[in-house]
């Protein structure tokens, strides 16, 4: 404990403190601090309140900050999935689940997976946030990767919204469009 004290007692606050107390009798106060809760018996500081000059400036808040994220697939996280999918929807006659099959022929991830790693799921990032499902398969032909097909289920209302949305992005931003067959 001496050493935290001489410590406290040797930095350019404390000799600051000391010249203030002994020009400015009352301003400043030294007390040692002996607290049942507290296993410091060092000496409490009290500071004079500093006056700095109030600096105002006028901010331009717009409220909502929204950044904005390329929508993209992924197998591998962080490595982005070229090939643009044929997507199937499927949705319930009452609306409250459905599913979504995609269907990549010749992926890229099938070139760069000695550099970037394995396929660890189906990930689909945009601004929202990330959709992910480990519902992933693989089709072999003549023992070479042929075709990946992922499947995104839904099980609520506000699940297939969520897609719908990530969808619309995802579409807007690759040239595909909605065929209702």
């Amino acid at each position: 404990m001496a050493t935290l004290q001489s410590l406290a007692l040797a930095s350019p606050v404390a000799q600051h403190l000391q010249h203030q107390t002994r020009s400015f009798s009352g301003s400043g106060s030294w007390a040692v601090n002996k607290s049942s809760y507290s296993l410091f018996n060092g000496q409490s500081l009290c500071l004079p309140r500093l006056r700095l000059p109030l600096i105002r400036r006028k901010l331009r808040t717009s409220g909502l900050v929204t950044m904005m994220v390329k929508p993209a697939i992924q197998f591998v996280q962080g490595a982005d999935e070229q090939t643009v999918p044929d997507v199937r929807l499927t949705k319930s006659r009452d609306g409250t689940n459905g599913m979504a099959i995609f269907t990549f022929d010749q992926p890229s991830v099938f070139d760069s997976s000695a550099e970037v790693g394995d396929i660890t799921g189906f990930y689909m990032i945009d601004e929202e946030g990330i959709l992910q499902s480990v519902d992933v398969n693989a089709k072999f032909v003549n023992g070479k990767p042929e075709r990946i097909e992922a499947k995104y289920i839904m099980r609520t209302p506000r699940e297939w919204d969520r897609f719908m949305r990530f969808m619309e992005r995802y579409a807007n931003a690759n040239g595909l469009q909605f065929v209702k067959k």
